[in-house]
């Protein structure tokens, strides 16, 4: 088997909690927002709008928070108060700058394979300002001797960013939380990926068993099994 020459680690969810503010975030508004309708009318509708608004804003905190408005916008037929909307940007500000704690074995698991002489890159997708500044509150900048920042995670740019640092797919390997984003698009490139399922999931990002079907991928419980792993992929 060719060497392995480039080991990508997703950001959100894995290697610090990032879903649960904004389901927080999300909660909070439910609450804030109870005399215009149902918690379950809202979700409905603030799926819809975050679908609907994905291909024009991308993936990140403004989004939500544009997504937001919008959802109380349609589901009050505009008569929702300006005191209310500043809440919703509040609630965004505070997806921008919340403390990143890192998840359980991020940190040694990262000097493992840095030790083990693997360069080492962080692959995530969403705002560009706000990834960085994620990175940056995290610590873990200098782990990394590659940082890509996309607007998707799809077969075609994992590919581009193969060709762009001159790495076959069977040499690539991905590491993250999100089978439609870490998983499947490297594993049907031909790449090695690695499943480290977080305990919860953006409806967004879920997929079906039948989407699964075929492709070939590790699932591990913890990013502490990777070093491990990844000593047998090179032996």
């Amino acid at each position: 088997m060719p060497a392995l020459r480039l080991i990508a680690f997703d950001a959100d969810d894995t290697l610090w909690p990032n879903q649960p503010h904004f389901d927080a975030a999300e909660a909070r508004l439910h609450e804030l927002l109870e005399h215009y309708g149902t918690p379950q009318q809202f979700t409905d509708q603030f799926f819809a709008v975050q679908r609907q608004n994905l291909p024009l804003f991308g993936y990140g905190a403004k989004p939500f928070m544009l997504s937001m408005i919008e959802t109380v916008l349609q589901l009050t037929d505009g008569q929702i108060t300006g005191q209310e909307i500043q809440h919703i940007l509040d609630l965004g500000k505070r997806l921008l700058d919340f403390s990143i704690e890192l998840l359980p074995d991020v940190a040694d698991t990262l000097a493992a394979v840095k030790a083990q002489g693997l360069p080492l890159m962080l692959l995530t997708k969403g705002d560009l300002f706000d990834q960085e500044s994620k990175l940056a509150r995290s610590g873990l900048g200098d782990l990394f001797d590659h940082v890509e920042i996309v607007s998707e995670k799809n077969e075609s740019t994992y590919q581009r960013i193969l060709d762009r640092h001159n790495v076959r797919p069977e040499e690539f390997v991905m590491v993250g939380n999100s089978l439609k984003s870490d998983v499947l698009p490297v594993a049907r490139l031909g790449g090695h990926a690695a499943y480290v399922p977080y305990y919860t999931t953006w409806v967004m990002e879920r997929v079906s068993e039948a989407e699964q079907a075929g492709a070939s991928f590790q699932q591990m419980q913890s990013v502490a099994e990777v070093p491990a792993w990844l000593e047998e992929l090179a032996g």
